[in-house]
């Protein structure tokens, strides 16, 4: 099962424990498509990362997908020549999501090739030596959601063995001394992928990670859990077939509901007062995991 429907299948859990405030998220997300369809960003604009966030959202609901009106909004984008890295990969996850894989598939691919490290990863920028988790996620969900094998996943499992944290975690650089929920959740799903061996280390270093009202930070230290490093954090601990402690789940149940709104959407963190479809689908992924 790829790294989208992976995401996909537990964040369908999370309707039946929102019960009838579902309704409300779906109009959220459904708000959350603009006319051209495309998802809408912070700022009212479409723009293909907001898109992933919107249409999976709606599927995760099981909400029919404006397919027709994507489809033109994703076409007008071609191969991705003028995208970069991470646009790259959001064009790949939007035509899966709506089940639109066509003839362009090997030119976006070696687009996001493009990107590829010296050591073997993927970097957001062309050309340079050293890839990292976030890059190698993004590549490597691009070419499942493309339907094609990854070449040489070992040299990427090698980029990420470099960015290794001695606290057991993962940066995303290399000779960090600390390392980032967010990465170490990357990494995670992809050595997950690829079948290869976790050491538990690396669950325990981000169980310390939880913050004392719930929710998880994104580095040690940091002043507020937030929703994305929670999502993934859970995410990763569910692929190492960890189970969290009740004490621990009812905190970071607690932690979600401070972060819901009445008007169907997830805010990032205590201090954020907006709300987008990115976060909301966090909300869903995180709220599916708690709900298994």
């Amino acid at each position: 099962m790829s790294l989208r429907r992976e995401m996909l299948q537990v964040a369908r859990v999370a309707p039946k424990a929102l019960g009838e405030s579902a309704a409300l998220v779906r109009s959220f997300l459904e708000s959350r498509i603009g006319p051209n369809g495309g998802g809408l960003d912070r700022d009212g604009k479409e723009d293909l990362y907001y898109t992933i966030f919107a249409l999976a959202g709606l599927q995760a609901l099981q909400v029919d997908l404006p397919v027709a009106r994507t489809e033109q909004y994703l076409a007008s984008f071609e191969d991705g020549a003028s995208l970069d890295f991470v646009h790259l990969g959001a064009l790949a996850r939007c035509r899966a999501a709506i089940g639109k894989i066509g003839h362009e598939n090997a030119a976006l691919l070696e687009r996001i090739e493009r990107f590829r490290t010296t050591d073997g990863g993927y970097d957001g920028e062309t050309g340079q030596p050293f890839g990292n988790p976030y890059g190698c996620f993004v590549a490597f969900g691009a070419y499942q959601d493309l339907e094609a094998d990854i070449p040489e996943p070992l040299r990427m499992v090698q980029c990420l063995k470099f960015c290794e944290t001695p606290d057991g975690a993962w940066g995303n650089a290399r000779g960090l001394k600390k390392g980032a929920v967010p990465a170490t959740a990357a990494a995670i799903a992809l050595l997950h992928q690829l079948g290869m061996p976790i050491n538990s280390a690396a669950a325990d270093w981000l169980l310390t990670q939880v913050h004392p009202e719930g929710g998880f930070l994104a580095v040690p230290g940091a002043p507020l859990p937030d929703l994305l490093s929670t999502a993934t954090a859970l995410h990763a601990l569910a692929c190492m077939e960890v189970t969290l402690p009740a004490k621990l789940k009812e905190r970071c149940l607690d932690f979600l509901d401070t972060l819901w709104s009445a008007e169907g959407g997830f805010h990032g963190h205590w201090a954020d007062d907006h709300l987008d479809a990115e976060y909301t689908f966090y909300g869903l992924l995180a709220l599916g995991h708690l709900s298994l």
